[in-house]
Parts: structure tokens; sequence; C-alpha cells
């Protein structure tokens, strides 16, 4: 289906954009009005990039009660939304009153950091394996998990046939092209991927995916939700947004995967190497972009599946950085480097280009980087983590964003009023995490709980 007739097929456009705080924001206006918005934008007060996604205003001098910013439609990314006919969704750049790019325009930043990769002859692929909780309200108003099927069982797909053939048929016919699909190791927990797509199309993509799911579930009378971990005290591993790099030359009409090399140890070339190299170098910075909520902590735990420790390995699931063997027959397509430790609290254009400029930095430096761990670093003992240089990922969102405010090349990435905002909007979010706990009665485990469900309805 073309943009044309995608335009025909709408009544009511949603023009979506992600703030500070990892919230899909949206004005909708009737189609008649599609042309005159192209043109003129869409205005929202400067305040909204200060808000946390408990909708509390941070106080910032550049970003208050006077001034405007305007929110310019993509029309390149128009997607229906299936579920509720009529009605269509239209991702967004921010700009300024004189019509430039925004400095707190998060799009806007990924575009710059894969400006530069296009300078060098360059482009990047991204596929995401999408995980997400099925949840139906019961009578006391709390939300219960749909199902209680096993990890990869049939039952779980037959439990939610209905809701998965319409999602599946929704994405496929809006060009999210997914891949696979199946019963995640939570009660209703279900994992999508989709196939490797541009990068910024890929992070439309991931928000276009929230949207479409999130909708079809309510159909079903279902809350389907993004939260890294709402049931903190569970065994299951949380719900992930795992990112799936490749990065390609073009040259003489051919198009080159420049991480693979058939005659390196598992097909991964230098420049592959040297990629995860500044990938894990600033690690500890990217992790208040990639797992950005104080809910995401609650997921990156040791032997969980979620990574915890500054590592990269051939098929290591307790890896940062996983090297995935590659499909048979397809072996330069198919070699990507996987970020484990990424969930959808995240902006996705910050975290996409918060990693894409730690990785190209790496690249270009030629960073070494050291030997892969092929174990779980959690089992070794803390003496062998230290002779190794493994170090534990932060613990905490808190401790993410001071490792964040120190680098340099990350802050200088994002640019001054980006940074400062983000920073700003996320502390206050932990303040209001805190201030939340403190008002429970009992142990630190139910105070946990009472964190993780204030973002179950959130992403």
């Amino acid at each position: 289906m073309d943009i044309q007739q995608q335009r025909e097929q709408a009544r009511m456009f949603l023009g979506l954009f992600v703030d500070n705080g990892g919230v899909i924001r949206t004005k909708a206006f009737p189609a008649r009005f599609l042309e005159d918005r192209l043109h003129t934008g869409i205005g929202w007060t400067l305040a909204q990039q200060a808000l946390t996604p408990f909708d509390i205003p941070v106080s910032l001098p550049e970003l208050g009660a006077v001034g405007e910013f305007r929110q310019q439609l993509d029309l390149d990314t128009l997607c229906l939304i299936p579920a509720f006919e009529g009605m269509a969704c239209l991702m967004s750049d921010l700009c300024d009153l004189e019509g430039q790019p925004w400095a707190a325009c998060p799009r806007s930043f990924l575009k710059r950091v894969l400006q530069r990769f296009q300078e060098h002859g360059l482009r990047v692929q991204i596929g995401v394996e999408h995980e997400f909780l099925l949840l139906r309200q019961q009578p006391d108003g709390s939300f219960l998990p749909a199902d209680n099927s096993l990890l990869a069982s049939p039952d779980r797909l037959y439990a939610h046939a209905d809701f998965l053939s319409a999602l599946l048929a929704d994405l496929e016919s809006q060009g999210l092209e997914p891949c696979l699909c199946f019963g995640e190791y939570g009660p209703g927990q279900i994992e999508i991927a989709t196939s490797p797509q541009e990068a910024l199309w890929a992070a439309d993509h991931i928000c276009q995916f929230r949207e479409l799911v999130r909708a079809r579930a309510t159909t079903q009378h279902l809350l389907a939700s993004f939260a890294p971990k709402p049931f903190p005290a569970w065994n299951a591993g949380g719900s992930g947004a795992h990112i799936h790099i490749s990065v390609w030359q073009q040259s003489a009409g051919e198009s080159t995967n420049v991480f693979y090399d058939p005659q390196s140890t598992g097909q991964l070339s230098q420049a592959g190497r040297s990629f995860i190299a500044g990938v894990l170098e600033h690690l500890e910075g990217l992790l208040a972009l990639t797992c950005a909520s104080v809910n995401s902590y609650h997921r990156l735990q040791p032997q969980s599946w979620s990574s915890a420790y500054t590592i990269w390995g051939y098929d290591n699931r307790e890896a940062a950085i996983r090297v995935p063997s590659t499909f048979w027959g397809k072996e330069s397509a198919s070699l990507n480097l996987e970020l484990r430790c990424a969930d959808h609290s995240a902006n996705p254009y910050l975290a996409l280009g918060g990693v894409l400029a730690a990785g190209l930095e790496g690249m270009l430096r030629q960073l070494e980087v050291a030997d892969p761990v092929q174990y779980d670093p959690a089992e070794g003992s803390e003496e062998e983590r230290r002779r190794r240089g493994i170090r534990r990922l932060p613990v905490s969102l808190d401790a993410a964003l001071a490792a964040l405010e120190q680098d340099t090349v990350l802050c200088e990435a994002l640019g001054q009023l980006l940074c400062t905002s983000y920073l700003a909007v996320k502390r206050e979010e932990i303040a209001y995490c805190r201030e939340l706990a403190r008002g429970v009665q009992g142990t630190e485990a139910d105070k946990a709980s009472a964190i993780a469900q204030a973002y179950l309805a959130r992403f």
C-alpha cells in the first residue's frame, strides 16, 4: 500500500514524537487539515520536552512557559493504525520557529549521527526484538498476565490467536516487517522480531510498533505493557528491546557488510570489533539512554539474560553485546551485533544515536577490543572479573546518568540543550520514584514493586 492509498483511508492523523521521558506524545487533527499541517507544523510549548513519564514538569530556564517549537510532520512515515478504522500516524521532527532543527529534537540528533556515517560512505541497518506483556485488568483494577503458558509453547499463541493474527497483519500491511513471533519466558510475554531496516526508519518503526500493538490489544480488552519489568519479584527476565546493528558500505554498485569477514573468528571483521570497543568504552553512559527508566534496573541483573557486565561474546546471552551466529547461506547478510541492554523505556532516537555515535568513534579510532567472554561472568570470581577488566554495569538510573554526564563524547554528540534537559528530566523521574517508595510500608521488594507498577502503563 503506497502513501496515497494510506492517505485516502485516513480520517484522522496523529502527529507523534518521543519526548525526553521516553513517552510518545501526540496531537491529532482531521484528515482535511493534512496539507495545511504539513506546511505549518503543529505548535507545542517548549516545556513539553521537560516532562517526566509521570507528567511532572521540570523547571528549566530554556524549557519554560514562554516560547514554542514546531512539530514538523514527515509524510514518508505515514502509517495506518488498522485496529481503529480511519486512524493514521506520522512521525515528526521538532523545529524552532525559523524552521530549523530544534536543539532539543531527539530525531534530529539521530539524523546528525547518521550523517556522519554517510560522510564515510556508510549506512546503518537496525533490526529489533520487541518484548512486551499482555495483561488483563482484574475486578480490583489491578493488571495480571493474560496467560501463564510455558516459554515458546504454542499454547500462548493459541491463547492470543485472534490478537496475534490481527497484529501481524497490521504490522505487515504497514511495512514494519515482522519476521518472528513466539511466547517469551514471562507469563503473558510476547516477542516479535522485525527485519533490519535503515536506521532512521527503524527508530520510527519502534514507535509505530508500540502504537500498533497497544491499539490492537485495546480491541481485545488487553493492556500491552512495554515496561522493562513491571513485576520485579518474578524470576522472568523482563521485557527488552534488543537492537541488532549492521553497517554497510556502497562500492561499485554493491553493498558490503563491513562487520563481516569470512576469514576471521566468528566471521567478525576488525571494523566490527572496533565498533564493539567503542560501544563498550561508553556503555556506562549509554545505559542512561538505552535503559532509561528506574524500572530498567530491576531487569538488568546478573544471570537474567539481560546483560549486567561490560562484555561481548559470540552467542553469549549474558553479554552486553552478542555476536549472533550467522544463517546458512546468508552469512554476510545476517552478520550483526546485538545490544542486549536496551528496553522500550528508551527514546529510540536517543538510544540509537548514542550507540551509533560510540560505535563510529570506535571504528574511526580503530580501537582494539578485549577478547570475547564465552561464559557467564557472574559465575566467575571477582578477582577474575577484575583481571579481565569486566565491569559491572551501573545498577541504577542515577549511576548511569552520572556516567553520561561525565562522558564528553556522548554529551557533545547530543548537544548542550538536549543533554542537559534529558539529565534534568530523568533526575526528576528518579526523585518521583524515591518519593513513591518512601510512601510504601514494607520491604525493599515491596517498594520496588510499587515503582515497577507505576511504569506498567507508561510504556
